[in-house]
């Protein structure tokens, strides 16, 4: 470490970022990319190697003759990308990696997918980059091709996952997973064995989905709703069997929170549907997600009360809340300070209380008063309808990167013992440094 800090101290990311950037010899821009590699993964080293332009320089030679140098150079540009979300100038990159997509090379497809999930995460313009360069019909050929590869197919839906969400042609990319017969293949990832990163970016992945009308049927055929049901149920266990102490559940790194809050989440927007409506209630998930009214995470009571929000529009499904015991919990979410799980409680109680007995309406009404409506029946209803059109909810973090979990390095032909000491080892560099939302 010493030695990469001294590296750094005498200004070597600029001279090496400048030598790729201007020489053409192979051998020296291999050597030169060996030592970037190494300095990547270095904390300080990272960012000075992006502020000095070497995601542009590096992407450079991706496409090298020299499958050594190409390779060096995709493994350089996965560690640094999760340090480049906000850099400009990488479009040629970013058309190259999904040009890439199309290899069958197992280190090539890892670090491009990878790459492109960083650089896509909370960055508007490179996400229409992507959708526009068919990064949609690329991904979803390397998820099929790629089976059971996790560190292949956790990034790749991680990649979708962004671009189908928050930027202006989501919606073309939500279209395009369909048209292009993704649907089943990403519902088909929920299957067991579970590998839980990936779970977790295909269960963001599915709600997202779920945001365009024209998918919520082919999801639904697909069996999303009983194997999301089957997930919730599973990480709600799993975290009520951790309830009691100070330690989290978590799963190969996954906070089981996350994947409970993240399932009833795609339930919610998928309900929006009625045929799904039916389907999430016969399902029994209606006790399940009254309990989840008594999290202590707002996000997971935010999610629980729309999804109840959603199944409460069909009249039976009403007086099944009404009978779990929905109303009392309810009545105490209409006076938190978010302003989503509020609006939630409030239309929640409007429609289970339409065929109640005037005493009853008469209660909610007074509660009603007291919380952000001030008497007015309707207000439910616009900041409901406000809620429904965003694409996500504002006050959570955006894209979520995915969590590393200690990709195995690439052969490296003739590099001496000292050098590999200082490569990447399980578990470090792209590490994913962004809280997961959908």
């Amino acid at each position: 470490q010493e030695s990469k800090l001294i590296i750094l101290a005498n200004g070597g990311p600029d001279g090496l970022v400048r030598i790729m950037q201007t020489q053409n010899y192979e051998k020296l821009l291999w050597t030169t990319s060996r030592v970037l590699k190494v300095l990547s993964v270095c904390p300080s080293n990272k960012p000075a190697i992006v502020e000095a332009g070497g995601m542009q320089a590096l992407g450079k030679h991706i496409k090298s003759g020299s499958q050594r140098l190409s390779q060096n150079c995709l493994w350089t540009l996965r560690n640094l990308s999760d340090a480049a979300t906000k850099q400009d100038g990488l479009d040629s990159l970013l058309q190259n990696l999904v040009e890439l997509l199309s290899s069958d090379d197992e280190n090539m497809l890892t670090c491009a997918t990878g790459i492109l999930s960083n650089l896509t995460c909370n960055n508007v313009y490179n996400k229409t980059l992507v959708t526009q360069y068919n990064g949609v019909e690329a991904l979803i050929h390397t998820i099929l091709r790629s089976g059971s590869k996790q560190d292949v197919v956790e990034p790749a839906t991680c990649a979708l996952r962004h671009l189908t969400s928050r930027h202006q042609h989501a919606d073309v990319a939500q279209n395009q997973v369909r048209e292009f017969y993704g649907i089943p293949a990403i519902v088909k990832l929920l299957n067991q064995p579970f590998y839980w990163p990936v779970i977790k970016a295909v269960v963001g992945l599915i709600r997202n989905l779920a945001l365009c009308p024209e998918n919520q049927q082919p999801l639904r055929e697909s069996g999303a709703i009983p194997r999301l049901v089957n997930l919730l149920l599973r990480a709600h266990q799993d975290n009520q069997k951790h309830g009691s102490s100070s330690q989290q559940a978590f799963k190969d790194g996954v906070k089981m929170e996350e994947i409970v809050e993240g399932c009833t989440g795609a339930l919610h927007i998928l309900a929006r549907d009625p045929t799904n409506r039916e389907e999430i209630a016969r399902l029994d998930s209606i006790p399940l997600l009254v309990q989840l009214l008594y999290s202590p995470v707002d996000n997971v009571k935010r999610v629980a009360a729309g999804a109840l929000c959603e199944l409460a529009l069909d009249k039976q499904a009403a007086v099944l809340i009404d009978a779990e015991g929905a109303a009392a919990p309810m009545m105490e979410l209409l006076h938190s300070p978010n302003e989503g799980i509020a609006t939630y409680a409030a239309a929640v109680l409007f429609r289970i209380s339409e065929d109640k007995p005037v005493d009853y309406k008469k209660r909610v009404s007074v509660e009603l008063t007291h919380s952000l409506f001030k008497q007015d029946p309707e207000a439910w209803e616009a900041a409901h309808n406000t809620l429904l059109m965003e694409s996500n909810y504002p006050e959570e973090p955006l894209d979520g990167g995915f969590h590393g979990y200690g990709y195995s390095e690439m052969p490296m032909d003739g590099i001496d013992p000292h050098m590999m000491q200082e490569d990447l080892p399980p578990g470090m560099g792209y590490d994913g440094q962004y809280r997961d939302q959908y």
